[in-house]
């Protein structure tokens, strides 16, 4: 299996995703987009908060992770191609004709699976909680 995101600031929804990835199959491969990646997707000011190697690290140390690799092209599709996983793996919120890689995977007789996101729950949320409770704080201090 294949799956790939970039995992900034690991919480809870992505290890639940990781855990049902890995029990569509033998082994789990992760790709961790590149720290200029997740500038290209414009996931926000100051991202990603966690650098890449970090990532990837902390994804290869849970059980469900096998292996762990980071990209820096704009889509995993190289990667796909190379690897040519039986399984491709995405969160809910992509729709199966949207997954990049599909193709590629169904052509060689894979399938693609959608996994359902674990609601209130993501990095982008968790930043913007921190951003607001810094801001109450910075307030505070100056009354």
């Amino acid at each position: 299996m294949f799956t790939n995101g970039c995992f900034d600031l690991l919480h809870v929804g992505h290890v639940r995703y990781l855990q049902q990835a890995r029990e569509l199959g033998d082994a789990l491969v992760v790709g961790v987009n590149s720290d200029a990646s997740v500038r290209r997707l414009n996931k926000g000011p100051g991202r990603p908060i966690t650098p890449a190697r970090e990532r990837a690290e902390i994804l290869a140390a849970l059980a469900c992770v096998d292996f762990v690799t980071i990209f820096g092209a704009a889509t995993p599709l190289r990667l796909i191609r190379t690897l040519g996983p039986d399984v491709l793996v995405k969160g809910g919120d992509w729709a199966l004709d949207a997954i990049v890689g599909r193709e590629v995977v169904e052509s060689r007789g894979g399938r693609v699976v959608a996994i359902p996101f674990v609601k209130n729950r993501s990095t982008t949320a968790t930043i913007g909680k921190i951003r607001k409770l810094r801001g109450a704080a910075a307030a505070a201090a100056k009354a």
